[in-house]
């Protein structure tokens, strides 16, 4: 808005104020004040001054603002005002002066004093008054600011043009239609009078009346001399009933208009509201809802984005509430019956309802997106935080306990994955949900459906989905890589256990070997079948230890595979290796007592036989025995050189004792055969049998 420092000649004719030059009209259409439309952020009127270095006088100003101020309703006061005093072409003296007049003449009713200062300051000497200093005592607060920052206060739709705004003024207009409710404020008012004057006249008609047709009864009444009525008096009843007539006329012809007028001034203005509430809707208030078509790309985001609907929301509330009481005023003039008016009434009831309720349903379908947009970040930003956590315990080192604690771990892996796949599938039913509601969407602006554009939008739920399906892949690839890894560790601990397990019997086998197998058998059959035991015996260890090694192997190719070193199976194989060799070392030993014994008893069984037998037998037994003997008396010893001894020392004595009786009895054999004198067979056999 360019200031206007002067008024065509014709709009001061209209208002007869050429004269009159000190009028506050005549300052307030020079455009000295302005009130151009616009808020401030209270809702409260925004008043502009632009100063100009040849200024009319700070009287002059005052008796202007007065009238100004009687524009706006007491509720528009209440709010508040804003005033923008621009300086950019005034000095500082005046700007000073104009804010210390708003001071005293409406400190109440200011909020904010917004000075727009010049791009070259006005020298620093002069402005040294702090206004922000004098808040208090100005009773409002005063900011110096650039016009380029003025919007750091106030919207830039509500500021005009000259202050980088968007809002539309016409000043010129404004001083017209401002000529015109002047001219009708003066004629209605004027008519008024009129009509108080006429109202008193027809009172004295009707007394005049009154009084010509009482005096022509009372005369003709009377008993005295009868009154005959002048010729004048005859001719004014009839011209007086005549003027009461037309002026009865007049009045209802007057009503009849005024209430034509009402009605029509009342249509006209439901139609212009009914329009401005079309046309903001139609207009901003789809263009607010077009510009807002974005989902975000995160949970902050679709916030920001909720909010900014909010606010879009509080806005279109408004004119919604102006659509409840326009329906309402539209529902009483239907309920009147004016059979002329009822169509319009309905087409503008009919036109106001299709843009409101359009506009509703595109911002409930908007919230419901955005509601949408919000939980598919939300699930996304779950799903990603999931995945996140399972790949960190797939990156991290695997050092479990034992078996135990890798099967609750592989338990606990498999509870996370199940959990990112149902977070997945969650992800992917909002998505096409969201897509659904965009696909559905059409924008209403200026009565036409406008396609929505939300191929980016689209892009970018599928781009999520896809990047999560790509994760949660990875993450199943490296979760059966690690299941692998997990169950070799298993098998792993399952092979060390067992070989461990392994050692344990062939240390039980040698044990029950030095202290159960002690028996040398009472005769030869005995001993060959405790032989045959004793091999079984053997065969069972051997299968032990087979059975160790090969865990062991499997040990060293698991750990191999796991790339890890060997673990427990370096002290196992040392450990089985050991016993092994102990429980051979015991087991010659046996076998060889056991031959021993054999021989032993075999010879001494010959020596029992009841026929001649040679002295190298008797002489057999006594050397078996007494090595067997001997070989009893000496401990198992081990190739570490520890040693062991087979049984207690109480069953060594028992089987010694035994060899002993039984060398005896050979002995006691030997010498009677061979010193009793030679006599016949018979005698012979009798003397064994009786031995």
């Amino acid at each position: 808005m360019a200031h206007i420092n002067t008024i065509i000649p014709e709009t001061l004719e209209k208002l007869n104020l050429h004269t009159a030059q000190t009028d506050p009209q005549i300052i307030l259409f020079s455009g000295c004040f302005t009130f151009t439309g616009g808020k401030d952020r209270r809702s409260g009127l925004i008043l502009t001054i632009p100063l100009c270095t040849e200024q009319t006088s700070m009287e002059e100003l005052s008796s202007t603002l007065d009238y100004l101020l009687g524009i706006p309703s007491d509720k528009c006061k209440a709010r508040g005002f804003t005033v923008i005093v621009d300086g950019r072409k005034s000095q500082w003296n005046i700007v000073k002066t104009v804010v210390l007049m708003l001071q005293n003449v409406i400190p109440a009713e200011v909020s904010l004093v917004c000075v727009v200062k010049p791009d070259e300051f006005w020298d620093k000497k002069v402005t040294h008054f702090c206004f922000w200093k004098e808040k208090d005592r100005l009773g409002f607060e005063v900011i110096l600011v650039s016009a380029n920052k003025l919007t750091r206060y106030i919207e830039p739709c509500q500021l005009t043009d000259e202050f980088g705004g968007s809002l539309v003024y016409d000043h010129i207009d404004w001083v017209n239609k401002r000529l015109v409710f002047e001219k009708f404020t003066k004629e209605s008012s004027s008519l008024l009078d009129e009509l108080v004057v006429i109202n008193d006249s027809e009172k004295s008609s009707h007394e005049l009346l009154s009084e010509l047709q009482q005096r022509r009864f009372n005369g003709a009444e009377g008993g005295g001399v009868a009154w005959s009525p002048m010729d004048d008096e005859l001719l004014a009843q009839p011209q007086v009933m005549k003027l009461l007539d037309s002026l009865r006329e007049q009045y209802t012809k007057y009503q009849e208009v005024c209430r034509q007028r009402s009605k029509r001034s009342q249509l006209e203005d439901i139609q212009t509201k009914v329009m401005q509430v079309v046309n903001w809707l139609e207009g901003p208030g789809t263009e607010q809802l077009r510009t807002q078509w974005g989902i975000g790309d995160s949970i902050r985001a679709s916030q920001a984005l909720q909010q900014k609907h909010e606010e879009i929301e509080s806005q279109h509330s408004e004119w919604f509430a102006v659509y409840v009481e326009l329906n309402q005023q539209i529902a009483a003039l239907l309920s009147a019956g004016d059979e002329e008016d009822l169509v319009e009434l309905k087409g503008l009831q009919q036109q106001l309802s299709d843009v409101c309720y359009r506009q509703a349903s595109q911002l409930e379908s908007r919230q419901n997106v955005l509601q949408s947009a919000h939980e598919f970040h939300g699930t996304a930003q779950d799903l990603s935080q999931q995945l996140d956590g399972l790949l960190g315990m797939l990156c991290a080192d695997v050092a479990p306990a034992d078996g135990a604690a890798i099967q609750q771990t592989l338990k606990h892996l498999e509870e996370k994955l199940k959990s990112v796949e149902g977070a997945l599938v969650g992800l992917r039913e909002k998505g096409q949900v969201l897509m659904d509601q965009m696909s559905n969407q059409t924008s209403w602006s200026y009565g036409k459906d406008v396609p929505i554009d939300n191929k980016d939008n689209v892009d970018h739920i599928q781009g999520v989905m896809e990047d999560m399906q790509l994760r949660k892949q990875r993450c199943e690839d490296m979760v059966d890589v690690r299941r692998l890894k997990m169950l070799q560790m298993v098998q792993l601990f399952k092979c060390e256990e067992d070989a461990s397990q392994a050692v344990e019997w062939l240390g039980e086998l040698l044990d029950a070997l030095l202290k159960t197998h002690i028996r040398l058998g009472d005769d030869s059959q005995e001993t060959k079948v405790l032989l045959e035991k004793h091999k079984k015996f053997v065969d069972v260890a051997q299968s032990t230890y087979d059975y160790g090694r090969q865990l062991l192997q499997a040990t060293v190719v698991l750990c191999q595979s796991l790339r890890c070193s060997t673990r427990s199976s370096g002290d196992t194989l040392p450990r089985l290796n050991r016993v092994w060799k102990q429980f051979t070392v015991t087991t010659e030993e046996r076998v060889h007592r056991l031959e021993m014994a054999c021989s032993f008893h075999t010879a001494a069984e010959k020596g029992d036989l009841p026929v001649e037998v040679e002295q190298e037998t008797y002489e057999e037994v006594e050397t078996v025995g007494k090595a067997l003997l001997d070989r009893l008396t000496v401990p198992v010893i081990f190739p570490d050189g520890s040693e062991q001894y087979f049984g207690s020392p109480g069953d060594m004595a028992s089987s010694a004792e035994h060899i002993r009786d039984k060398m005896k009895l050979v002995e006691d054999r030997k010498l009677t055969l061979f010193t009793l004198p030679v006599a016949c067979p018979s005698e012979f056999v009798f003397t064994l049998i009786l031995a």
